[in-house]
């Protein structure tokens, strides 16, 4: 028999990819004591407020059980009342029998779940932010590095005007700053539940409290306080409002949809030979094709953030069909959702950290391929300049155009090289100019401010953007060994 670690299904999300904060984040370790937690702020805030029933003692032992969580009893005692809660709220009395009588006192169900799951996430956030700051400072020194690099551009995957390595990559940096402000705002609008009651009036603490609101509305922004939040939504049905997880799933969403797309520019230039993401020096690319290296880190990203993606439609569908105060289809789809969106979004950080901090550049290949293109795009000035040696412009664009046409077949029709400058020195009309071809052809005089736009856009936008982290990014972003 197979030990229990192989004999039963384990999501690659945990068991392959993960880093270890974020699958503890949403571990059943991290769950269940920060239920525990919760219950006890509750009874401190109770007791703080006046409920005469709550006592040190029973304090004490809610607080000496809040980690040693015995599972076989939660389990048994789930199986038996068909409640997680309750069944945990048992447990958790057995291990502190003086608390017994005053665990979850006035509170529902949503207490728990809903305030936990709000922990969970806003932790979560924490744990993804620096990664992305981390994964946006690489790239922008990558940026930096390449900046006056010239390449051909590409529009539509055709040869296009050149740019520069560097001035690509800020069209990646540009869009992950996006994801960070996106991802960051949605942590900052990120609320309590509180103790809002069953449909959110907040009936049974005002019966514990004797019909005083002003208490109330005390204990809910006491335990608010003390479950490290700055503010709790102002009303609510039996849960929060699943407009929050959408809002969430839809930064991750898009985040997911940068990633994406880089990786796919990072294949595509790979399939150019131009950049690579790292190989290491034992790494197979094909278990029959010796010589291949496939851009394995890039394609584990696309079909990661393709399921990061997706993920959003489910916030969206569960927001939008919670009948009234709350129905429970939302619970078994969210249970599965959000936490494989932060697990998704965490892995995909990671994959990029690793390609940008190893990426190749091969300039001789990315000359080469210039070299085939250029001509063409260089003919205008080409005819400027013979027009400046006293040519005419309709004679000499008829002469450039032939050549052009000779020097196209060649390259389409024969496989040849692009002869097209050879041609034009070969061609007496051409000869007022030939010296000025070198000049004529300078790569770096096709890209036009990408290495000025290149150093403004880290200045104006990056610097910015990275400057609440500058302390995390200092001590460096903990990084994951990944299975490649």
């Amino acid at each position: 028999m197979a030990d229990s670690s192989h004999a039963r299904y384990q999501s690659p999300l945990t068991s392959r990819y993960a880093s270890p904060e974020m699958a503890f984040n949403f571990s059943d370790d991290k769950k269940f004591s920060t239920w525990r937690k919760l219950w006890l702020t509750l009874a401190k805030a109770e007791k703080q407020l006046g409920l005469a029933d709550i006592t040190d003692e029973a304090i004490a032992e809610m607080q000496a059980h809040l980690t040693d969580i015995d599972y076989a009893v939660a389990a048994a005692e789930e199986k038996r009342r068909r409640h997680d809660v309750m069944a945990h709220v048992h447990t958790f009395g057995l291990a502190a029998p003086k608390a017994a009588p005053i665990i979850h006192l006035g509170a529902t169900s949503c207490f728990v779940t809903d305030n936990s799951e709000l922990i969970m996430y806003r932790d979560g956030l924490d744990i993804l932010l620096p990664k992305l700051a981390q994964a946006v400072q690489t790239l922008a020194g990558f940026a930096d590095k390449y900046k006056e690099l010239p390449t051909l551009g590409f529009t539509h995957f055709q040869p296009a005007q050149l740019t520069t390595v560097g001035k690509r990559a800020t069209l990646w940096v540009q869009d992950l700053v996006m994801d960070l402000r996106n991802i960051g705002r949605a942590r900052a609008d990120l609320r309590f539940r509180g103790v809002k009651g069953t449909t959110g009036t907040q009936g049974s603490f005002l019966a514990l409290f004797n019909g005083d609101h002003d208490k109330v509305e005390a204990l809910d922004e006491l335990v608010t306080e003390m479950s490290g939040f700055p503010a709790a939504y102002p009303v609510t049905g039996q849960t929060y409002s699943r407009k929050v997880d959408f809002d969430i799933l839809n930064a991750l969403a898009s985040f997911g949809a940068s990633a994406h797309k880089i990786a796919t520019d990072i294949r595509l230039l790979a399939h150019l030979k131009e950049v690579e993401e790292p190989f290491e020096k034992d790494q197979i690319g094909s278990s029959a094709m010796a010589y291949k290296r496939n851009p394995m880190r890039c394609e584990r990203v696309c079909s990661l953030s393709r399921h990061l993606m997706a993920l959003a439609s489910n916030g969206a569908q569960t927001a939008a069909v919670q009948w009234l105060e709350r129905t429970l289809d939302d619970s078994a789809n969210r249970r599965v959702s959000l936490p494989e969106a932060f697990l998704t979004a965490d892995i995909v950080l990671s994959l990029l950290q690793n390609i940008f901090d190893g990426m190749v550049v091969y300039p001789m290949v990315i000359a080469r391929r210039i070299s085939q293109e250029l001509p063409f795009m260089a003919t205008e000035n080409i005819i400027m300049a013979m027009v400046k040696a006293g040519g005419d412009r309709q004679v000499c664009h008829e002469e450039i155009r032939v050549l052009s046409h000779q020097a196209a077949h060649r390259v389409k029709a024969e496989g040849g090289d692009n002869d097209l400058i050879e041609r034009i020195k070969a061609t007496p009309y051409f000869a007022p100019i030939v010296p000025q071809l070198d000049v004529l052809l300078d790569p770096k005089t096709f890209v036009g401010r990408a290495p000025q736009q290149v150093t403004r856009f880290l200045e104006i936008e990056v610097k910015p953007a990275l400057a609440p982290f500058a302390d995390v990014l200092a001590r460096g972003v903990k990084a994951v060994e990944l299975n490649v």
